[in-house]
């Protein structure tokens, strides 16, 4: 590849990452992540349901936090954003932190954004990325606005591999 197109390439990624689309890096590349899948016994999904008693659910992740597995919601509420963190064994939420700054607030918002005028959910999302791709699970569900119209990146992990699925939102 020619440096002008890796140097693209990397300018892409980057600004898209400044808009809140990015896969994020632990899903792609991290081994760890992948191992830790295996401990947990909730999918996405129940994670999804489980946070709604906090608020609409506006993204939702299986991430790496200093080194142990969690699967971290995020929801809107009044005008308002919360963490939700749900127990990956037992699908109960573990608990809730107010976004109030910086990277996740702005992420927040962004997602908050991209589902203001969404009659579906992200669960509904999930389920038919996950009826697509036989044998995967899903990690993470982002959405975004592209071409003007709702998006949700499912990332999903089949064996050792992880696919992204965009989903239009209804």
């Amino acid at each position: 590849m020619h440096w002008r197109t890796l140097l693209l390439v990397a300018i892409a990624s980057f600004a898209m990452g400044l808009n809140g689309n990015r896969i994020y890096a632990e899903e792609q590349n991290d081994p760890a992540l992948i191992k830790s899948m295996a401990d947990a016994k909730v999918t996405l999904q129940q994670g999804l349901t489980a946070a709604a008693q906090e608020g609409k659910p506006i993204s939702a992740k299986f991430e790496l936090e200093n080194g142990k597995l969690q699967l971290s919601v995020y929801t809107a509420k009044a005008g308002k954003f919360s963490e939700v963190i749900v127990d990956h064994v037992t699908g109960k939420v573990a608990k809730t932190e107010a976004i109030t700054e910086g990277e996740d607030l702005t992420a927040a918002k962004s997602q908050s954004a991209a589902m203001e005028k969404v009659k579906s959910n992200l669960k509904a999302a999930v389920d038919k990325s996950a009826a697509q791709s036989a044998g995967s699970r899903a990690v993470s569900v982002i959405p975004s606005v592209k071409d003007g119209h709702p998006v949700a990146s499912v990332t999903l992990i089949t064996g050792q591999q992880f696919k992204s699925v965009e989903q239009p939102l209804q």
